[in-house]
């Protein structure tokens, strides 16, 4: 490494998953650059998100509860780079900062963690299902009418516990957060994309830099994924155009095949009943374009009032 930059330091969120998300990419880039272990610190910074767990993300204020404390850090230079699940960035970024990569993407499903049965037509009338996201509770209530909707906040670890002791009969979580964990095998039943299109970046780890810092930036170019990348590009630039505040239930999926970006949207009203849905396709040089041009035609689609702005 430079002298310029004899450690290079990675903010990140302290839970057990957004802690192995810090290591996957402290370790992507001590193998691309063939470095000793310490030549990367992990810096632990507790946000606002993980001390607010009794009320909705929309209600709190928003995705930013999760990433505003690791932006300001990287903006006063207290860390080079920040660690996030893509899904919890909001799509306008602080100034000075942006997203310099991905890792490769993992599983994008959302799955159903149940006290018995092994498929959502196994939970009894009127179960109560625990989650705290908006997407899911709609895309369950479509299918699901009958089931009670709670929220449920807190790491991975807190909502199995709350299932497992019966003060919920299910939750919804993301496969990929379960996989990481190695408790992948707490999944009942694995959601096709069909009925539960994911959040956007949902799957993926993001990294954060500050916009200009090249000499760090460059050292990200053999770490990161281009393919995880131009999807990004889609799905955050066609939340961007619709409301990326977590107050409506949308998701949203681009998928690169060879030289193609595939590209499926949905926007839902709270209660599952209005179901808006877009697919298109094309070429990976116009991958902005296409998340813009989707997100304008999903806003034109939809009933005023439903989506926010």
């Amino acid at each position: 490494m430079t002298q310029s930059l004899p450690k290079l330091r990675l903010g990140t969120r302290g839970s057990p998953l957004a802690l192995w998300q810090a290591e996957a990419v402290r370790e992507a880039l001590l193998k691309a650059h063939g470095w000793e272990p310490g030549a990367v610190e992990i810096v632990i910074i507790r946000t606002t998100g993980d001390a607010i767990t009794d009320r909705a993300l929309a209600d709190a204020g928003g995705k930013g509860l999760f990433t505003k404390e690791l932006e300001e850090a990287l903006l006063d230079r207290r860390i080079d780079l920040a660690v996030h699940s893509a899904k919890d960035m909001a799509t306008r970024l602080p100034g000075g900062l942006h997203i310099v990569g991905y890792l490769p993407r993992a599983d994008v499903r959302d799955c159903l963690i149940m006290r018995e049965g092994w498929k959502l037509e196994d939970l009894a009338e009127g179960a109560k299902v625990g989650t705290a996201s908006l997407r899911r509770e709609a895309q369950l209530r479509r299918l699901r009418p009958d089931l009670k909707v709670s929220l449920l906040r807190g790491n991975v670890q807190t909502r199995l516990s709350k299932v497992a002791s019966g003060e919920f009969d299910a939750t919804l979580l993301a496969l990929a957060g379960l996989t990481r964990l190695g408790l992948a095998d707490k999944a009942s039943a694995i959601l096709s994309t069909d009925d539960f299109l994911p959040a956007v970046g949902q799957g993926a780890v993001a990294i954060e830099s500050r916009f200009g810092d090249l000499a760090v930036d460059s050292l990200l170019v053999k770490a990161v994924c281009p393919a995880t990348g131009l999807a990004l590009r889609v799905e955050r630039a066609f939340l961007n155009e619709l409301d990326g505040s977590c107050r409506t239930p949308i998701g949203g999926l681009a998928q690169v095949d060879g030289g193609e970006i595939h590209f499926r949207g949905a926007v839902l009203s709270p209660d599952g009943e209005q179901y808006y849905e877009i697919v298109r396709h094309g070429p990976v040089n116009r991958a902005l374009e296409l998340g813009i041009a989707t997100g304008r035609e999903m806003r034109a689609m939809v009933p005023p009032g439903l989506i926010g702005g």
